[in-house]
């Protein structure tokens, strides 16, 4: 079914802020738009658009005495004008906003780099990784660190440890310096752009802990991704065949580069099945995930030795 026409958007003034984010749900849940950029579903999403195009603060009381704020006919139509773009051209809330959030700290986001979301974030935040550290670790790795949101959380969960951030873009190298000033970690943060593990010495870069968001979308999921996806670089999601073309040398490589406590964080999303069928003899210990599903997974380097690095 053809999209509609910007100028087909509905366009009766609301009364009030309610009935703007109301009205504006309306028209996403219509559109039959994708998620997963910020939010999960249709009014968080029209209430995050509408706020910010009034320049109000995203915690305002819809269902209160604020959300009765009166809306003029000027703020209405630069709230479909910003609607539009998101329903006719597909883009990211995160993208049209220009920030987006990750357990409540906020980030710079533009188009040059994934829109932050990775489920390592969680287990950072709320100490679920603290039991693999130790008061010797100090030096962290944040392999694939995109619009650097991980290295930015893990250097403010663990204020004794500094943080490499590798990606191969330097467009998303750009965005995660954004991020890094932002939040004042410039002493403890250093941007580097490499192929994989490329720009690293063995036994002269080794760290106490990896983080790593890498592309694993196999192909097929590739090739079916709603369109909000697609906006996305291609670069930060694609995996090849089965997702793992990214996954694979690294692995075998990484030992070469961590202490010998140290242990991987690896996410890989969807592709729990594709990883154990290309890595039967690795041992290692799954995190729970909101949705209850294996994504992330915690690798000691003696497992990546004994499982992948040591195999013919």
């Amino acid at each position: 079914m053809p999209m509609p026409a910007s100028s087909d958007l509905p366009s009766a003034l609301p009364t009030n802020l309610l009935q703007a984010v109301a009205q504006a749900a309306e028209m996403l849940t219509q559109a039959g738009v994708a998620f997963g950029h910020g939010t999960d579903n249709a009014w968080d999403e029209a209430a995050w658009l509408v706020l910010w195009q009034l320049g109000l603060p995203l915690d305002t009381d819809l269902q209160g005495a604020q959300g009765q704020q009166a809306i003029n006919a000027a703020q209405w139509q630069a709230i479909l004008a910003l609607l539009a773009r998101r329903i006719h051209e597909r883009v990211p809330a995160a993208y049209l906003t220009g920030e987006a959030w990750l357990h409540g700290v906020p980030f710079y986001i533009d188009a040059r780099s994934i829109v932050p979301r990775s489920l390592i974030a969680g287990p950072i935040v709320d100490g679920t990784l603290d039991i693999w550290l130790s008061d010797r670790t100090r030096r962290v790795l944040d392999l694939c660190t995109g619009n650097g949101s991980l290295a930015v959380l893990a250097a403010l969960a663990w204020p004794d440890v500094t943080v490499d951030a590798l990606d191969l873009s330097a467009d998303a190298l750009a965005v995660a310096a954004i991020n890094v000033q932002r939040h004042d970690l410039q002493s403890r943060i250093r941007c580097i752009q490499s192929d994989a593990l490329g720009a690293l010495q063995p036994g002269v870069d080794c760290y106490d802990l990896v983080l790593c968001n890498p592309p694993y979308v196999n192909s097929q999921s590739m090739a079916t991704l709603p369109a909000e996806y697609r906006a996305e670089p291609a670069l930060a999601l694609a995996g090849g065949d089965d997702g793992m073309d990214f996954i694979r040398p690294v692995l075998r490589q990484l030992p070469h580069f961590m202490t010998e406590s140290a242990v991987l964080v690896l996410e890989v999303g969807h592709e729990a099945e594709h990883f154990e069928r290309a890595f039967p003899d690795l041992v290692g210990h799954w995190l729970a995930t909101p949705d209850g599903t294996r994504q992330v997974i915690v690798l000691e380097r003696d497992a990546l030795l004994q499982g992948i690095a040591q195999r013919p």
